[in-house]
């Protein structure tokens, strides 16, 4: 084989033979003696970064023409100011170094800063973090926005479409607020103090609530609104502050200062002036649940009313008077009732006594055919023994008497 004959055709030197750790520690001999890979600053766009729980920090820094990997331990994250993310234009210093297990050189980050717009990003950082420790970040100095105003005070640059969307949108929703804008200048090394003084006068002015803003533009633009005066100035305004700088994205100092952030300037605008329409369509709402509940208050007290008529009349002497008299009545007809039970029992128990009577009486014995007969003294004579022949009696009869001399006497009855 071709190979084989060309491997047979070369001689190998033992001593020329090494390690792949041999290699590589060589290599690292040759960086480490190199001084410019020891201390030097490297610029590019961060990528892949990643946060290790040990405290590490993993990234690949890159640019148009190539990418190299970094590393900064946990002992040199003092160096760094801020959170490293991804895309951020950065300028790592630090050393060039190959680690020995893997054959790859790296770049061991010992400081890294922002660079152009990313140092005005540290900066901002810096006096956010400065600022929220003093407590300018609080809620408790946090001051409620009204929720009806008569005057909305404006500070932003009276050429700008800010403005414009600011009048715009208060007149749709009330146009009743009246809108005092301090035409102040937002971009450049005036804006600070111009700013400032637009805060103190609309303050001055006694306005309801403020308006402080621009609109959208690079960091460089906005970084008035960054500025420790102007956030001191936001923070000291005894007028509720809404910010309003930028877009939706942007985000500035005095929005943590404010006492209300809104996102845009047309936003700004609806939080502060409360819609004239829904205003009068609450009102309606609570005409209309006033009304009904003083009609069901109205039906409440008819009905209580009417059971107090009730009551009056259930209680009124009048109807007393007509109850004692119905229950008298009822009486009276209960004891004439009774007492016509009591007579005719009475009625009765007469009758049966009468039929007793008639069978004892003797005129009911004389009606059927027997006689009554008395001696000369008035006795009844029951027995022969009772008279002698001779004496004088009187005989009783149905229709009359008879009297008669006694001239037989004969015994033994019937």
């Amino acid at each position: 084989m071709p190979f084989l004959q060309k491997s047979q055709s070369r001689v190998i030197n033992i001593r020329s033979v090494y390690t792949v750790g041999q290699l590589n520690s060589y290599i690292k001999n040759m960086f480490t003696q190199d001084y410019l890979l020891q201390s030097l600053f490297v610029k590019g766009e961060v990528s892949n970064c990643k946060y290790h729980t040990s405290g590490h920090i993993y990234f690949t820094l890159k640019d148009p023409k190539g990418t190299i990997s970094c590393v900064m331990f946990a002992g040199n994250r003092s160096g760094l100011s801020f959170r490293l993310a991804e895309g951020q234009q950065v300028i790592v210093g630090g050393a060039v170094d190959v680690y020995e297990r893997d054959g790859k050189y790296q770049l061991y980050a010992r400081q890294i800063r922002l660079d152009g717009s990313g140092q005005l990003y540290e900066k901002y950082e810096m006096l956010k973090r400065e600022l929220e420790e003093q407590g300018m970040f609080a809620p408790e100095y946090k001051q409620p926005v009204p929720r009806y105003i008569r005057t909305l005070g404006v500070v932003t640059a009276d050429t700008g479409a800010a403005v414009r969307d600011i009048i715009q949108i208060t007149r749709r929703r009330n146009p009743y607020v009246q809108v005092i804008l301090y035409p102040a200048i937002v971009q450049g090394d005036a804006a600070v103090p111009s700013i400032v003084n637009g805060i103190r006068a609309l303050e001055r002015q006694g306005v309801d609530v403020m308006i402080v803003g621009r609109g959208g533009g690079s960091i460089e633009d906005l970084w008035a609104f960054n500025e420790r005066e102007v956030a001191q100035a936001v923070f000291d305004c005894s007028v509720p502050v809404i910010s309003a700088v930028g877009h939706e994205t942007d985000t500035t100092i005095i929005d943590f200062v404010a006492d209300l952030r809104a996102p845009t300037p047309s936003a700004a605008a609806e939080l502060a002036v409360a819609d004239v329409r829904e205003i009068l369509g609450r009102l309606q709402m609570e005409r209309e649940a006033l009304d009904n509940m003083m009609r069901r208050r109205l039906e409440d007290k008819r009905r209580m009313l009417y059971q107090a008529q009730l009551k009056l009349k259930l209680y009124s002497p009048w109807n007393r008077i007509r109850e004692q008299r119905m229950l008298a009545f009822q009486a009276e007809e209960k004891l004439q009732d009774r007492m016509r039970r009591i007579l005719e029992g009475r009625r009765n128990r007469l009758l049966v006594y009468v039929e007793r009577l008639k069978g004892l009486s003797p005129l009911e014995k004389l009606s059927s055919g027997y006689s009554y007969v008395e001696n000369g003294k008035g006795e009844n004579l029951r027995s022969v023994s009772q008279t002698f022949a001779g004496d004088q009696v009187t005989i009783r009869l149905k229709d009359g008497q008879v009297r008669a001399s006694v001239t037989q006497i004969t015994g033994g009855g019937f």
